[in-house]
């Protein structure tokens, strides 16, 4: 008859004491109530995360125009550009490789988040790798030709030339909403480098516009084919992934190093 009645209980969705005490039920909470409250707080917990992440990647990506318009002195920078990228790459492998330790701890060395891998499988990453070196080092010789205000607007085209190449590598359909948003960026960046004050019809000498393009364009060809590579094996720990892309931007720019600025770095 107990048994019966803690079966009864069970259909009719309330909560039974798990240690089977008397066959109570807890307060008496139906069980759809309880699910449904954990995952609100599920979805609120991945809310507030998803809000911190973007908060920190405006923060960031708005402070990095000023911050190298800032070290900028009488025109040049007193430091070497290459060994600062390198070491950007260095702290985002470092960063990978601290993420990649807190899941090994907890979960283990499995087939998906081990560092060892193929040629095959890391014989992709040398493309972006190098794409993003590319642009790195443009975003520090483009202040030549505009101020940090200026180029934090022409940074939008970014988004443009990744959307589009999202569309046109990937073949992922884009709203009408998403294209309006294209046009208005373009409009926007236009009419925000307007200038009123000279004979010049806008603002940014036709220098800074075509380092801005070719900026945008190999940024956003560098993650859609990122995005690519990442969904080619979705089950890949992404940090993984990102060790890798890292540490072939390290390679590069330690190539990039003795190319440009081997003899500045060796007198320091």
């Amino acid at each position: 008859m107990e048994y019966r009645k803690l079966k009864d209980e069970e259909k009719d969705g309330v909560g039974v004491d798990p240690e089977g005490h008397h066959g109570k039920p807890l307060s008496g909470v139906p069980i759809r109530a309880v699910d449904k409250l954990g995952a609100s707080m599920l979805d609120k917990s991945v809310w507030t995360s998803k809000s911190l992440v973007t908060m920190a990647l405006t923060l960031l990506t708005s402070s990095q125009a000023i911050l190298i318009a800032w070290s900028r002195r009488a025109g040049k920078y007193d430091y070497s550009v290459t060994t600062a990228n390198f070491l950007v790459e260095a702290l985002k492998c470092g960063l990978s490789l601290v993420a990649l330790a807190k899941i090994w701890n907890s979960e283990g060395v499995t087939e998906d988040n081990k560092l060892s891998t193929s040629f095959d499988e890391v014989k992709v990453y040398p493309i972006p790798a190098a794409l993003y070196l590319i642009k790195n080092l443009l975003q520090y010789y483009i202040f030549v030709y505009v101020d940090a205000p200026s180029y934090q607007i022409l940074k939008n085209l970014n988004i443009i030339s990744t959307g589009v190449l999202y569309r046109i590598i990937l073949k992922k359909k884009l709203t009408e909403i998403q294209w309006a948003g294209f046009v208005l960026l373009c409009i926007g960046c236009t009419t925000a480098q307007l200038n009123s004050t000279s004979d010049r019809v806008l603002q940014t000498p036709i220098q800074g516009w075509i380092m801005a393009i070719v900026m945008a364009l190999l940024s956003g060809f560098a993650g859609v084919y990122t995005e690519a590579i990442i969904k080619k094996r979705p089950s890949r720990n992404i940090n993984v992934q990102n060790f890798w892309l890292y540490v072939f931007g390290m390679i590069f720019n330690v190539v990039a190093i003795f190319i440009q600025d081997f003899d500045a770095v060796l007198n320091k």
